[in-house]
């Protein structure tokens, strides 16, 4: 697993919340939905470096 997917879905994020910020109310449930996508890969990516410890 590379850092690609959260670099990615980081430009998501900042895309819709820029959006929210110019009054576009949907875009925040879009910028909440990539902040868990975020959490999601976080997760993984932290699980994966753990086993490449151990390993």
């Amino acid at each position: 697993m590379s850092l690609q997917p959260l670099l990615d879905e980081i430009e998501v994020l900042k895309a819709e919340y820029e959006k929210f910020e110019r009054g576009n109310k949907s875009a925040g449930t879009r910028a909440r939905k990539s902040l868990q996508n975020i959490k999601k890969v976080c997760q993984d990516l932290r699980i994966k470096i753990q086993e490449d410890k151990k390993a």
